[in-house]
């Protein structure tokens, strides 16, 4: 692993996770290439940050889950080429119903260069620590469809969960993706114009 990066949950007792992309649970159904374990990769400054944002969600009655961290550049090359590849039908119900795979780079819920890549940005949710349940935000992970946006039109708990997860990353030096309720990029990350490709292992 790259100097000035660790693994998460390493840093950062207390925090769960699921790595999505070293599953087969994800939008192009199968393990992506460059996540060899499930375990979630940030930077040093990424990891002080998701303790910050970790105690604030417990103030709150919250814990978080995160899905995914640092992401190799070749991972979000093998997305480029699946996108160009024929429609199965597999993931489409889940992920992306009302879209072809191929407009997901023009509509902005994939990047040819993602910010996942420099290594301070995060995909999470939040779970009731009293449940352990995963709080209802009225649309899945990585459900690339205008529910997924700030601001649409999601049930009255729903909007107030996606507000209180927006609410608990902003306070702690996080800015959001309109596109999306899950992801989150630091204000001030370290490696603003590094995108990085070692592999999660």
């Amino acid at each position: 692993m790259n100097d000035g990066f660790a693994f998460v949950d390493d840093m950062v007792p207390g925090i769960r996770w699921d790595a999505k992309y070293a599953t087969w649970d994800n939008f192009t159904g199968r393990p992506v290439d460059g996540y060899l374990v499930n375990r979630v990769v940030g930077t040093m400054v990424l990891c002080t940050a998701l303790a910050n944002a970790r105690d604030e969600a417990a103030s709150r009655g919250f814990g978080l889950l995160l899905w995914d961290g640092y992401r190799p550049q070749h991972a979000v090359d093998s997305f480029v080429r699946w996108s160009t590849q024929p429609e199965d039908g597999r993931t489409k119900p889940r992920h992306y119903p009302r879209i072809d795979r191929s407009e997901m780079f023009d509509l902005g819920y994939v990047a040819v260069r993602s910010g996942h890549s420099r290594g301070s940005t995060v995909d999470l949710t939040l779970y009731h620590l009293d449940t352990g349940e995963l709080a209802q935000m009225g649309g899945g992970y990585d459900l690339m469809d205008p529910v997924s946006h700030h601001g649409s039109a999601v049930g009255r708990v729903e909007s107030r969960n996606r507000r209180q997860l927006r609410s608990v990353m902003e306070v702690c030096g996080f800015r959001s993706y309109e596109l999306e309720w899950w992801h989150y990029t630091m204000e001030d990350e370290p490696y603003p114009d590094t995108y990085f490709d070692f592999p999660i292992v």
